[in-house]
């Protein structure tokens, strides 16, 4: 266990060295390192062995990389692009699915995949890793709303994929009858559900930090608010059964995950702006006092403590975000070096066709659904317009993740062509991970200028 511990440490050091130094995305780095480490090492540095231990080990690990990465949203950005997000992340999902459903037969013809199959299988393929995303993006001035539109999207996309997945996938590959209501009224039902239920556990994490001056503590609360409201979701029909609802509902843990987090950011944002307006009146109340001929000592004394209370108020929130940036740092490490542990060469170099098969028409369309977008955003003043440089970013932006592995321990032992999935969803994170990454990397680089140009139109960093 030592011997893991310190490999991960260094595996993570010389990720980020290579980040700085020849600007290699953390990614491609982490999964780089970790499959060297684990062929050097062997037996001797393992953390997971298997898909069915990394899939647990993910879902631990989930809720700290939303709670990260949900800190970095701002409601105002959410009600701002909230129709380009809804289109990004369950519009466009939808439309994928349906173009998988066209196009399944002809690419995989010798499996002869059924309707929930072809279903299954791609949206696996779909989610996205907002991890990888946000790593890349982290060490370029790009657009705040470019940002928001990848980085939104990633977050909010494994949900919708998660929920196609699950209640319409599964659910058919049950032999459940999927009817148009019945897609309808589950969608509706798990979205507004899940965010409804985010809500309020934010809001029972917002009573808890109000109990708490202690800054760890303070963190305890947002990390319980983050998995609770994850935990709870995925086991709402356990909530309803204990008042006699006798009901079998389940939530999205993602999606109430993220909304609860917002909701904490949320008022933890308003509360450190009226901070500083706070700190600015008790600054020049401090500033007139010591004018005066004849200064109060009782009235700058409480100045004093009142502007001490609130630099330590902001202080203390904008630490408890920067711990939750370095757990998640970690988290995502321990992801990828488990990750690499996983991967079965001999496996994939057997279905590398399918892998091939797959991985292009998973880029062809997202970038037909990225292209449809931009036209969209064009043609309407609702939504942010989206140039060429935007689309290549918004394409290659979908780098997948370990939530796709997740799913596919969701699927049951008996299915058929599940050693043919295994193959094609790893084969597949493996490409995005370092073909995006680069291609991402290229199209940033060379529009580097034109990029810090828009954002300086924007009005700066946000």
């Amino acid at each position: 266990m030592i011997i893991t511990v310190l490999s991960i440490a260094a595996i993570l050091y010389l990720a980020l060295q290579l980040e700085d130094k020849i600007s290699l995305p953390s990614p491609v780095g982490l999964i780089a390192l970790s499959i060297g480490f684990h062929a050097l090492f062997g037996d001797l540095f393992l953390l997971t062995g298997d898909a069915e231990h990394f899939a647990a080990l993910v879902i631990l690990l989930l809720p700290i990389l939303l709670i990260a990465d949900s800190l970095e949203l701002k409601l105002d950005d959410l009600k701002e692009h909230g129709l380009s997000l809804f289109y990004l992340a369950v519009v466009a999902v939808a439309l994928s699915v349906v173009t998988a459903l066209l196009v399944g037969d002809t690419l995989f013809a010798q499996y002869n995949l059924s309707f929930a199959a072809i279903i299954v299988l791609f949206a696996m393929v779909l989610a996205t890793d907002p991890v990888s995303v946000v790593s890349i993006f982290s060490n370029f001035a790009l657009p705040h709303r470019l940002k928001i539109l990848c980085e939104g999207e990633s977050l909010f996309n494994d949900a919708t994929a998660l929920i196609v997945f699950v209640f319409i996938g599964l659910y058919a590959l049950d032999g459940g009858e999927i009817t148009f209501g019945y897609v309808a009224e589950t969608s509706v039902l798990v979205v507004v559900g899940s965010a409804l239920f985010g809500v309020l556990i934010g809001y029972l994490g917002l009573i808890g930090m109000k109990t708490t001056t202690n800054r760890i503590a303070e963190l305890l609360v947002l990390i319980l608010t983050g998995y609770g409201a994850f935990e709870l979701s995925e086991h709402f029909y356990a909530l309803l059964n204990l008042f006699g609802a006798h009901s079998h509902m389940h939530l999205s843990g993602i999606l109430a995950c993220i909304f609860a987090t917002v909701t904490v950011h949320h008022v933890m944002t308003k509360e450190i702006a009226a901070d500083n307006v706070q700190l600015e009146i008790e600054e020049n109340a401090l500033q007139r006092e010591s004018m005066a001929e004849k200064s109060s000592r009782n009235l700058i004394q409480h100045a004093v403590y009142k502007i001490k209370a609130t630099v330590e108020e902001r202080d203390r929130h904008m630490r408890t975000k920067e711990d939750i940036q370095l757990l998640a740092i970690v988290a995502n490490t321990m992801l990828f070096v488990a990750m690499a542990e996983i991967v079965d060469m001999d496996l994939l170099w057997h279905y590398k066709t399918e892998i091939l098969v797959m991985f292009l028409a998973t880029t062809v369309i997202r970038a037909a659904m990225m292209a449809k977008f931009a036209i969209i955003t064009n043609q309407t003043d609702k939504m942010t317009n989206v140039n060429f440089r935007w689309w290549g970013v918004l394409t290659f932006a979908g780098i997948k993740g370990g939530l796709s592995v997740v799913m596919l321990m969701m699927i049951p032992s008996s299915f058929e062509h599940l050693e043919m999935f295994k193959a094609i969803v790893v084969g597949v994170i493996m490409l995005s991970t370092f073909i995006y990454s680069f291609i991402l990397l290229a199209i940033i680089g060379k529009n580097k200028e034109v990029f810090a140009k828009e954002l300086e139109d924007e009005g700066g960093h946000h």
